[in-house]
């Protein structure tokens, strides 16, 4: 497993590396700055809070490098804060092994942080104004903007306060570490096809959809909305949220009765859950 970590400036990714590290058995991995074309702008933008390499960690200068690395270590845990630009998280995301996680935390509280490290450094720290504006030049940038990256994070936290304990508290909540997070159980997989099935629906009242399963394979998809051949309630949406996906439909009256199939609902209806019960479903 290779947990990446992004966020905003001062965020906290440090913290979450270093909580991984110390109680979840995870390794650093640093990737160089070089590995990014845009290495030497994000040098200025960051002012140099993020770019301190960490004790005890591995370090590689191109990224293709780093993800035959973890290739051939998969079993074992992973995480860095290097992740400079999409290039760079499209060759992680090749592997199932990988995710994002994304660290962000209120504006003030960041200033205040970056105040203080400034001060323990000896170096003058910025007025608010100068933080917002390198901020939005960390996020907005059209070319070295992070926004991108935040936004397809697996995972969002926000770091809240300066609490390290509050912080450990929220991550042990998270579980990170969590097998499903890399590859969804079974239950979690057919749910997220029967919530894709629902964004078919044209119910103006609610949009349901529904996965018949046997034996741990697909036998039918359906989801609500207007019947079959009602071309005009087509064009205009449909008004009955009640209407039971196709499927259901053809299962409560179907001669084998639901048996050994398990249901999967995007929302439960007592009226839809009554017919489902009846047709002899194993599961809902």
């Amino acid at each position: 497993m290779l947990i990446g970590l992004c966020g905003s400036m001062l965020a906290g990714k440090q913290s979450v590396a270093a909580y991984l590290v110390d109680h979840q058995g995870f390794s650093r991995l640093h990737l160089s700055p070089g590995a990014s074309s845009i290495h030497s702008s994000y040098l200025d933008t960051l002012h140099h809070t993020t770019l301190t390499k960490a004790p005890e960690c591995i370090a590689f200068t191109k990224v293709e490098e780093l993800v035959d690395f973890i290739t051939k270590r998969w079993q074992q845990r992973w995480v860095t804060t290097d992740i400079w630009d999409e290039s760079v998280l499209e060759k992680l995301l090749r592997r199932p092994s990988f995710f994002l996680v994304s660290v962000d935390a209120p504006l003030s509280l960041r200033w205040q942080r970056c105040k203080r490290r400034c001060a323990s450094d000896g170096q003058p720290s910025p007025s608010l104004a100068e933080f917002v504006a390198r901020n939005d030049y960390h996020l907005y940038d059209q070319k070295v903007g992070l926004a991108r990256l935040i936004d397809r994070a697996d995972v969002r936290l926000v770091n809240r306060s300066d609490n390290l304990e509050q912080l450990h508290h929220t991550l042990e909540e998270l579980d990170l570490t969590n097998e499903q997070r890399l590859r969804p159980g079974w239950d979690q997989y057919f749910m997220q096809l029967a919530s894709l099935a629902a964004q078919r629906s044209n119910c103006m009242k609610r949009r349901v959809g529904s996965v018949l399963v046997r034996e741990k394979r697909v036998i039918s998809t359906g989801y609500n909305g207007t019947p079959r051949l009602r071309l005009f309630l087509q064009k205009e949406g449909s008004n009955f949220a009640n209407f039971l996906p196709l499927e259901e439909a053809l299962y409560c009256w179907n001669p084998d009765r639901g048996n050994r199939l398990t249901k999967y609902l995007s929302y439960s209806a007592l009226f839809t859950l009554s017919l489902v019960v009846k047709a002899g479903h194993r599961r809902i």
